[in-house]
C-alpha cells in the first residue's frame, strides 16, 4: 500500500500557472470536489476535461471557467455507472483527437447510498458502488494510460477514504470499492514507478459536501471545511512540484 505524508507547513497549493499547457481530466466534475479541482485546475492555467453526468452542470461550471479567463475546456457526459470499457476508450479517443494530450486524471467521482447492514444492501446499490468507486477509475485510468505515456510528465490523482473507518459496519460497497482503490493506486505506482507518468492519492478528510452528509445524517457538516483546500492539494499534486510525492498519499485529515 501507499505510505501516507502530511503536510508540514499547511496545505499546499499550486503556484499561478502552475499547469500551463497542461490537459486534465477530471471526473464527477460537478459534484462536490470534483467542481472544486476543476475550478482550481482552470484558474491554474490548465484545459480541463469535465466528465460528468448531466450536461446542465456541465455547460454552468464550463461558463464559470470561461469567466475565469482560463484556457477553454471540453465537455464529456458520461455517467460512470453504466459505463462500459467501450466508452472509456472513446473517451480517451475523444480527448486524443480534441486537445491531443492528457497530461493529468483526477478520479473525483463518488457514489455513497446510505449506511446499512450488508445483508440489506441490494444488488443493484452493490453493483453501482464497485461500478462508480473501483471499476471506473481502474478501466478510465487503463484507457488513458497509453495517452498519458506521451506526455513528460503526467500524473493521476486517486482520491481514498479513511480505510479504517469505512471498513467497519455498515459501509457495504463503498467501504469494499475503497479498499480496492487504495490496492489498485498501490499496483500502478509500481508498474509505472520508472516512467512518466505518476501515481498519487488524496485523503481530504471531512469536507463540506453531499456525501458528508449522506454519510453522517445529522451532523452539521457547516463546521468542515468547502472542498476548495483538498482542491488545490490535488492541483499541487498534477504540477510538476507534486513529483515529490510521487507514490504516496497526501493526508490531509486533521490531527487529532
Amino acid at each position: 500500500m501507499l505510505d501516507h505524508v502530511r503536510p508540514a507547513d499547511g496545505t499546499p497549493s499550486p503556484a499561478a500557472d502552475s499547469l500551463r499547457d497542461r490537459v486534465v481530466l477530471v471526473t464527477g466534475a460537478t459534484g462536490g470536489l470534483g467542481r472544486a479541482v476543476a475550478l482550481a485546475a482552470a484558474a491554474a492555467a490548465a484545459t480541463v476535461v469535465l466528465l460528468g453526468r448531466k450536461v446542465r452542470p456541465l455547460e454552468k461550471l464550463y461558463d464559470e471557467i470561461e469567466a475565469l479567463g482560463a484556457p477553454t475546456p471540453a465537455i464529456y457526459p458520461m455517467d460512470l455507472a453504466g459505463a462500459t470499457p467501450r466508452d472509456f476508450a472513446e473517451l480517451a479517443a475523444a480527448v486524443e483527437r480534441g486537445v491531443g494530450r492528457l497530461d493529468g486524471l483526477v478520479h473525483a467521482a463518488a457514489h455513497f447510498d446510505t449506511l446499512q447492514p450488508f445483508e440489506q444492501q441490494t444488488a443493484a446499490e452493490w453493483t453501482r458502488s464497485q461500478q462508480v468507486n473501483l471499476h471506473a477509475p481502474a478501466l478510465l485510468t487503463q484507457a488513458c494510460l497509453p495517452l498519458m505515456r506521451r506526455s513528460d510528465d503526467a500524473a493521476i490523482v486517486f482520491v481514498f477514504d479513511d480505510v479504517e473507518r469505512v471498513g467497519k459496519a455498515f459501509w457495504g460497497g463503498y467501504g469494499v470499492a475503497k479498499h480496492g482503490l487504495a490496492g489498485l493506486a498501490s499496483i500502478l505506482h509500481q508498474e509505472t514507478d520508472s516512467s512518466t507518468v505518476r501515481t498519487h492519492a488524496l485523503l481530504p478528510g471531512p469536507m463540506r459536501t453531499a456525501l458528508r452528509r449522506a454519510a453522517y445524517y445529522g451532523e452539521n457538516t457547516l463546521v468542515h471545511p468547502e472542498p476548495a483546500f483538498a482542491a488545490a492539494a490535488a492541483v499541487w499534486l498534477l504540477g510538476r512540484e507534486g513529483a515529490a510525492l510521487r507514490g504516496k498519499v497526501l493526508d490531509l485529515r486533521p490531527t487529532v
